[in-house]
């Protein structure tokens, strides 16, 4: 290999790779989850990602973190099991389509958070991008409907999922390339395994081998979606890749339409339009580089 860093699109593309297997695991979560309840359902989607983020580390030479770098990674771990349990039962409430509307303020906060966080200057074209993409995921489904009772605390529970997600991501952009990708999933599903293992011992019944199954499907899903995003995470800046975030409604509308066969309306198509224009426009590469990032070149992911 020449050790030369992956282009400035390549990196890109890891990042909308990564956020389309994270909507396959949206999917596959949101049936476990009216099976199961989002609680064990969480649960095993965290510990089907443990057993193959063990297997993948052992088979990489059990790689560690960086020095000062595991309690971040524990406090990205824990804030994930949070916005995981929020995130997974909202869906049991609403439509997943309203869900990840709702879930687009994060990358609205992701900029400043990484402002506070790694001092990237905040570019006002990304935080255009940012509120161009989220209009076209309102014109896709259409507008907010009235929501009450349990509707609006599904809605509150997906909007702090979403906060929590862009601290997330805001961690892992920090910790991208001192850790590298093995070490970062490894730790972002034993964590939150451990905060919710106390569901798995209080379930009235284990669920049977085939829901075992699509709970390890799971696992896989968000294990190669974090190790995707990771590795997209080491060479972008968090308020490029806030904005690809809204590349996951028209993911989520293109497995509807595979998997379950729903329709796709002409207002998701202008609204998939609007998304990729933000998209193509904060992918543009920015004439200085920022300081913050020019000071500590990206190392390798293994």
């Amino acid at each position: 290999m020449s050790g030369q860093p992956p282009s400035r699109l390549s990196a890109i593309i890891l990042v909308l790779a990564g956020i389309g297997a994270l909507c396959v695991l949206d999917a596959l979560m949101k049936w476990l989850a009216l099976r199961h309840g989002a609680p064990l359902a969480t649960f095993g989607r965290y510990a089907s990602g443990s057993i193959i983020a063990l297997a993948v580390w052992q088979w990489q030479g059990r790689p560690w973190v960086a020095p000062g770098g595991l309690k971040p990674n524990v406090v990205r771990g824990s804030l994930l099991a949070v916005m995981a349990l929020a995130f997974f039962w909202s869906i049991t409430q609403l439509p997943l389509a309203l869900v990840l509307t709702l879930t687009f303020v994060g990358p609205l906060v992701g900029p400043f958070m990484a402002r506070l966080y790694l001092g990237e200057p905040v570019q006002p074209r990304y935080v255009a991008a940012g509120a161009m993409g989220f209009a076209g995921v309102l014109v896709t489904v259409g507008g907010m409907p009235q929501l009450s009772g349990t509707s609006l605390l599904a809605a509150l529970a997906a909007v702090g999922a979403a906060i929590l997600y862009a601290a997330s991501a805001v961690i892992m952009r920090s910790r991208a390339a001192a850790d590298g990708a093995t070490v970062i999933t490894l730790i972002a599903a034993v964590v939150p395994m451990l905060w919710l293992s106390p569901v798995a011992i209080t379930a009235a019944a284990v669920p049977g081998w085939t829901d075992l199954a699509w709970m390890m499907a799971t696992g896989l899903a968000g294990n190669i979606g974090v190790q995707l995003m990771a590795r997209g995470y080491v060479h972008l800046e968090v308020q490029v890749s806030a904005v690809m975030e809204y590349s996951a409604l028209p993911w989520a509308a293109l497995f509807g339409w595979l998997l379950f066969d729903e329709a796709v309306a002409a207002s998701t198509l202008a609204g998939a339009a609007i998304i990729a224009g933000a998209c193509l426009w904060a992918a543009k590469a920015p004439k200085p580089a920022p300081k913050a990032l020019s000071a500590t070149p990206p190392a390798p992911v293994p």
